[in-house]
């Protein structure tokens, strides 16, 4: 353990698994109290035994005005000021656009964009000067992958968000910035897809890849940290990690 972020809070949406859980473990790991959300009790649960006592967790839907109105609460009672939000919950799936429906269109979009978009502005009062607000975009975004189409859409959304978001929020010298990571193995394709599926999805990603291979969430993880800490005249920007994926 070391104290780079030695008195600094931060919260996390999307913070029990994946990126978001790697990104709270090297905040944490660092000095620094990190407030984690989630849709699931236990798995909040598991991530807060495994994080120790310098993480809080908050259940509740980031599509839930209510329930971000309560973490809010929680974050004011508990933290005070907020050094980092890092806007990470977002949910996956592909669907071909001959066959999407009204419910998954809504969902996707009611928690990737919705969710992220009020997540800030419920949070934002709690932002300290200068401040760094981190989104979670996708390669995907860039791409025009296919049976994607709504998912990526959503994360545009995102990219534009930390452009506009950080006009807004530049004046108290808060600074919104986007991660954009390509393939990360978190685990989550092997639960939104068959094995088959997601080996076959996993295999294509590979192929397409210049590293030729999957990202690990602490890799992106430390990226997330950057922006939300260190790149301190950087505003607006979507920083690629990506395996060179969209950019060779």
């Amino acid at each position: 353990m070391n104290d780079t972020y030695s008195g600094k809070n931060a919260v996390i949406t999307g913070g029990s698994s994946g990126i978001g859980f790697a990104t709270a473990k090297l905040l944490v790991d660092a000095g620094a109290r990190v407030v984690i959300t989630g849709r699931s009790q236990t798995t909040l649960d598991a991530a807060t035994q495994r994080l120790g006592k310098n993480a809080l967790a908050v259940r509740g839907d980031v599509a839930s005005l209510p329930d971000l109105d309560a973490l809010a609460a929680h974050v004011r009672d508990h933290l005070g000021t907020v050094d980092a939000l890092f806007v990470n919950a977002g949910i996956t799936g592909a669907m071909p656009f001959a066959s999407m429906t009204e419910e998954v269109y809504d969902e996707s979009f009611a928690v990737n964009v919705k969710g992220a978009f009020f997540t800030v502005q419920k949070i934002a009062p709690l932002l300290s000067t200068g401040a760094g607000v981190v989104l979670t975009t996708s390669a995907a975004n860039v791409m025009g992958m296919p049976e994607a189409s709504v998912y990526a859409a959503g994360k545009a959304a995102l990219r534009s968000f930390a452009r506009s978001l950080s006009r807004e929020l530049l004046p108290r010298g808060i600074r919104v910035n986007a991660i954009s990571p390509g393939p990360v193995d978190t685990g989550i394709l092997e639960n939104t897809m068959t094995k088959e599926a997601a080996d076959r999805f996993k295999a294509e990603r590979v192929a397409e890849n210049p590293m030729r291979r999957f990202g690990t969430p602490e890799e992106v993880a430390k990226a997330v940290a950057f922006l939300a800490f260190d790149a301190t005249y950087t505003a607006g920007a979507e920083l690629v990690v990506d395996g060179g994926t969209t950019q060779l």
